[in-house]
């Protein structure tokens, strides 16, 4: 069957951007899904998913302009530190240029119209699509008849009565029009994004309130224990021998600390920069109270990376005071 016309879907690996994918395909249309990967969510599950349907999924990068975004969002954040109506924005602008770049004829999404209190509202569709710059040709088929009609139905492209009217929360629909399009295995929900979970957020928060977003300080996020020591400094510290490896992985480039006498925690600060000595023994401290088998009072060796390290005699401090510095998740 020759092709209606070519779409670029944005595809998140979730059953409703499968079926948006799908159903346009049956209808005779040229699908390519798509994917944003950035430093808050990755694409291996989408890879795979997209797989299972039969596509190749094409992966574009916009990690540095998701961290401008985070540092500024247009439409705040919801629960966390998910600014999910610039987010979807920015994937929908970056969708269109590479449209005009393809030669395709319209965006699509699985997004349903009710279906997240925050995010697929009609007043927060109607922003993401105003926000991107191509609002015009975004179609997003599982719930368009419920829409404004734009560019591709008024052109002719697209037949509006082909397309869907799902809403709501519910996905009785969504399950029964799997089963319809042979989908036999898709994951409970898209999920993935790392801005949407509590302890994640309030650890990208510190470094954003403090003008530390950049790829390496992000990667340390996901391991060890994390203190706010002052406005410019953060300790990072691993909790067993595994973590400890990849943060030094992460990070090769810092300050060291750790016990000088028996194996446990590492704390590292990054970047390098002369610390005052009251800093260099706060730190130290908080590294041995986690040595579980060094003593009250002990050494903790420290310097940079492939350097002789220095010792410093410190004292081990109170859990309680611990806190104090302790960035929870």
């Amino acid at each position: 069957m020759k092709s209606k016309g070519k779409a670029l879907a944005l595809f998140s690996g979730g059953l409703d951007s499968q079926l948006a994918l799908l159903y346009m395909a049956r209808l005779g249309y040229e699908a390519i899904p798509i994917f944003f990967q950035s430093y808050f969510f990755t694409a291996e599950r989408a890879i795979i998913e997209a797989e299972r349907i039969g596509y190749k999924l094409k992966v574009i990068d916009i990690g540095e302009k998701m961290l401008d975004l985070i540092n500024q969002p247009r439409y705040g954040f919801g629960k966390n530190m998910n600014p999910c109506i610039d987010c979807h924005s920015l994937m929908f602008r970056e969708a269109g240029r590479l449209m005009q770049e393809l030669e395709a004829d319209f965006l699509i999404s699985g997004e349903v119209l009710g279906q997240r209190p925050m995010s697929q509202r009609m007043d927060a569709l109607q922003m993401v699509s105003k926000h991107s710059g191509f609002r015009d040709y975004i179609i997003r088929p599982l719930s368009q008849k419920l829409l404004p009609d734009t560019k591709p139905i008024i052109d002719g492209i697209v037949d509006k009565e082909e397309l869907l009217d799902i809403q709501g929360r519910g996905r009785k629909r969504q399950f029964e029009l799997a089963k319809e399009l042979g989908i036999v295995e898709y994951p409970e929900s898209a999920g993935g994004c790392k801005l949407t979970e509590i302890g994640f957020s309030l650890r990208l928060k510190d470094l954003a309130e403090h003008n530390m977003l950049n790829k390496t300080a992000i990667d340390t996020l996901y391991t060890g224990r994390h203190f706010r020591i002052d406005s410019e400094t953060k300790l990072v510290m691993g909790r067993n021998e595994s973590e400890n490896e990849k943060l030094l992985t992460i990070i090769p480039d810092s300050i060291v600390f750790k016990s000088a006498n028996f194996a446990g925690p590492i704390g590292l600060i990054h970047p390098i920069r002369e610390i005052p000595l009251d800093t260099i023994r706060l730190v130290a401290s908080i590294v041995l109270s986690y040595a579980n088998k060094v003593a009250d009072r002990d050494c903790v060796a420290y310097g940079v990376n492939n350097t002789p390290f220095q010792q410093l005699e410190v004292d081990k401090i109170e859990r309680a005071e611990i806190e104090r510095y302790l960035i929870k998740v």
